[in-house]
This record gives C-alpha cells, structure tokens and sequence, in this order.
C-alpha cells in the first residue's frame, strides 16, 4: 500500500509545513503585540478587524466553491 519513500516524503513535507506554521504564528504574534502596544488593553483597531473580515470572507467563498 505504502512504500518507504512515501513516509520519507511525508515526514519531510509535515516537517517543512510545521517550520513555516510555526514562523507565520510568531510573526503573527509579534503584529499582535505591536498593534496591542498603541491600544487599550481588550480592543483591537478597527484596521486589523477589517482585514481579519476580508480574510474570513475568503475562507469562506474558498470553501462554498470547493463544495461545488
């Protein structure tokens, strides 16, 4: 079913996956922290909310298109 070289590949695919997961979380933590830094404390500017909208609108067109 599977051979050897199918986990060698996949090991190295889910490792490199995970590397750059785990860049792209730190760097989101660190714009967190820099735009938490000019606002009060439990309020996020209204900038980072517009572009977390647009995000979440392209999650979710991305999605109903693939269930097509």
């Amino acid at each position: 079913m599977f051979s050897k070289s199918d986990f060698w590949i996949g090991l190295a695919v889910g490792a490199i996956a995970g590397v750059f997961g785990y860049r792209f979380m730190q760097e989101r933590e660190q714009q967190m922290m820099a735009l938490s830094g000019g606002a009060p404390t439990g309020q996020v500017p209204l900038a980072e909310l517009e572009r977390q909208k647009e995000e979440l609108e392209d999650l979710i067109a991305a999605q109903k298109a693939q269930a097509k």
